[in-house]
């Protein structure tokens, strides 16, 4: 069975009601990056960082997979599928895909805010982390979230992932983002590309750009690959 490899990120999730942090009118912009998504933040304001991801926690808890996630999931009738996603929610998960790798970390869950506990995370009960919820270990809980300015730790396992891919396909990224963008110059030359986005993006000429949203372009891509 050939191994499909999917790089997603917000796009893919937008026509679930999951606003990008790019969005107007979304999360983000009543609030300064700076403020609510670096440890600089966590810092200076742990109770406003932990409000602003209880508001995001409860809005991908309410939300539903689309049929773009849906149609992934139903691609592992045809492929060995492994989704590398930018995103922080679990609607791939919920969708019935099964070998999910979150390269930004997952809103579900808390990790431990203390030193040489990096791979320390909890389920969150609820939508929400309080001040004051705390590790065994004794420190406050935080978001399982990786922060602007803070390392990417699955970023080599997401490149050997896709450097095995006999197809790859990037779906809902503008590819701005560093350094999960870098992950398309990880295919081999034998991998077959493709991208759907409506608009243009930085993949280069060995890519199949489906120009749609995503659940359309994921029919089209459905039948270009499974016939």
């Amino acid at each position: 069975m050939q191994k499909l490899v999917v790089l997603s990120g917000a796009g893919i999730s937008a026509e679930s009601g999951l606003g990008t942090f790019r969005d107007s009118g979304g999360l983000w912009e009543n609030f300064r990056i700076e403020d609510v998504a670096t440890p600089e933040a966590w810092h200076k304001d742990k109770a406003l960082v932990l409000e602003f991801y209880n508001m995001r926690r409860k809005v991908n808890n309410a939300a539903e997979p689309n049929e773009a996630h849906r149609l992934l999931a139903e691609l592992e009738q045809h492929f060995d599928v492994h989704i590398v996603t930018q995103n922080i929610d679990d609607l791939h998960e919920r969708a019935g895909s099964t070998k999910v790798l979150h390269l930004h970390g997952e809103i579900t869950k808390a990790k431990s805010s203390g030193p040489n506990q990096e791979k320390a995370y909890y389920d969150i009960d609820g939508d929400n982390i309080e001040l004051g919820d705390l590790c065994p270990g004794g420190y406050q809980l935080r978001p399982h979230v990786v922060w602007f300015g803070e390392a990417v730790p699955l970023l080599d396992e997401a490149a050997a992932i896709v450097n095995q891919a006999d197809v790859f396909l990037v779906i809902g990224t503008s590819l701005n983002v560093y350094p999960a963008a870098g992950l398309i110059h990880a295919v081999s030359n034998q991998c077959r590309c493709f991208a759907i986005d409506p608009k243009d993006i930085p993949v280069g000429r060995g890519f199949t750009h489906i120009r749609e949203d995503a659940g359309e372009g994921m029919r089209r891509f459905r039948l270009s690959t499974t016939g």
